[in-house]
């Protein structure tokens, strides 16, 4: 039996095959209880340093938003900046690849909004 072309599936109205589905690589990429916070920060406010960044996302550890950020980036959804100065100053800004997000984030947030009760 031959695999269906992402076109026939579209013809036939069906979801792709599990393996042709990039949703639990995308999941990985952004999903767990931080990394969303983290990047709708980068995103709609901008470039942020470290402490800037540790204030705003509440009750996260210094080494979880370490990790955290390292993931992003390792990932090419955060670019980080390091400047040559005495202490040093790191920026942490979303990638392009990290803005194509802001549809998604949009689409959530008028999900949301749209929720019986304005979000209950």
């Amino acid at each position: 039996m031959r695999a269906r072309s992402r076109e026939e599936m579209s013809r036939k109205n069906t979801s792709p095959p599990a393996e042709l589905c990039p949703a639990p690589l995308a999941f990985a990429m952004i999903g767990g209880k931080w990394k969303l916070w983290i990047l709708q920060i980068l995103l709609f406010e901008g470039t942020h340093r470290f402490g800037e960044l540790k204030r705003q996302v509440h009750g996260i550890t210094q080494t979880m938003l370490t990790n955290q950020l390292r993931a992003l980036e390792k990932d090419g959804l955060v670019a980080r900046k390091i400047y040559a100065e005495v202490p040093p100053r790191v920026e942490y800004s979303a990638t392009k690849d990290a803005l194509a997000l802001v549809p998604m984030f949009t689409a959530m947030h008028e999900w949301w909004k749209s929720r019986e009760g304005g979000g209950r």
